[in-house]
């Protein structure tokens, strides 16, 4: 029996239950949030369409009742709040770091075996205050940024070919961010041929300039932040680890010395299976790709600085 809680029932934390049902990812997923009744209510709704799209999953809601949250293969971290008008940087990391500081050491005192899923913004920065607060193996607390980011690559990559999605391959290392990540357009291929064979370079730079804009695209569209990709990423991420699939996907976790970088989360492709981050998988980066991710480490580290700044580390 496998079991996965959802922490968080928004628009993000919702999609990922309701993925994770679709899919049969888990037996049994729970939903947890501190609203009274909204995942007791979202839960209840996914399981009257079981009959209708033929899962055998379970869903459940709770209120705020980590016991119920016990024994979970993955804990998958969804909370926290956006930026509102007039919230500076820095308030909104201390209102987020303490919820998912929060919620990490309560559901762990109920599932301390589990993996950790962040979902949760500033994505790099919640990953790393886990990983350091928790003092859990650097293979058990992944931030899911990269997995987003690439199906957004392949995305556009795929609109850019008019190809399928399915049959396009592209990664994004990185800061889940739009000046930090980077989408490593060389490495791209459609059905093995490298898509610099296939399109422009005006049309790859527009691409990937698109990639990295993905998120805001859609904020500027919906008035508010994108709940699908990034919950069905969230659940990607959770499939690969509780089927030991072994894929190799894009995750911001921990790094010691790999790509040059140490005391920092951040994305690069690693492969997911039973004991979360099997391996950080290691490539080779043109010299002007390295001073990019130097960069977007240089960016990740001064917000999580403000971590110590607000004495959350």
């Amino acid at each position: 029996m496998s079991k996965v809680t959802v922490v968080g029932a928004g628009n993000v934390g919702a999609t990922c239950a309701n993925v994770l049902a679709f899919n049969e990812v888990a037996d049994e997923i729970v939903m947890l949030d501190v609203k009274e009744g909204v995942s007791e209510g979202k839960a209840i709704d996914i399981m009257q369409t079981a009959q209708l799209l033929g899962f055998d999953s379970t869903v459940a809601g709770c209120t705020s009742d980590y016991a119920k949250t016990a024994n979970s293969d993955i804990i998958i971290i969804t909370s926290g709040i956006p930026r509102k008008p007039g919230m500076t940087r820095e308030e909104l990391i201390g209102v987020n770091a303490g919820i998912v500081k929060n919620v990490a050491e309560s559901a762990l005192k109920y599932s301390p075996n589990a993996i950790l899923i962040v979902i949760s913004n500033p994505m790099d920065t919640m990953t790393y205050l886990a990983y350091k607060i928790l003092g859990l193996p650097k293979n058990r607390v992944i931030g899911m940024g990269g997995a987003l980011d690439s199906s957004r690559f392949k995305y556009y990559l795929s609109q850019a070919l008019g190809v399928n999605a399915n049959e396009v391959e592209g990664i994004v290392i990185g800061g889940h961010g739009d000046t930090t990540m980077i989408p490593l357009a060389r490495l791209a291929t459609y059905k093995g041929i490298p898509v610099s064979h296939l399109l422009s370079d005006e049309k790859i730079s527009e691409v990937v300039k698109n990639t990295m804009v993905g998120g805001a695209t859609l904020t500027g569209l919906l008035g508010t932040s994108a709940w699908y990709a990034p919950g069905a990423a969230g659940a990607y991420v959770a499939e690969a680890i509780i089927h030991n699939q072994r894929k190799v996907v894009p995750c911001s976790v921990a790094l010691e010395g790999e790509y040059g970088e140490s005391d920092i989360c951040i994305g690069v492709p690693v492969v997911l299976g039973k004991n979360g981050v099997e391996e950080i998988v290691k490539i080779d980066l043109a010299s002007e790709t390295k001073e990019l991710f130097a960069k977007s480490a240089a960016s990740v580290r001064s917000t999580n600085a403000i971590l110590k700044e607000l004495k959350v580390l």
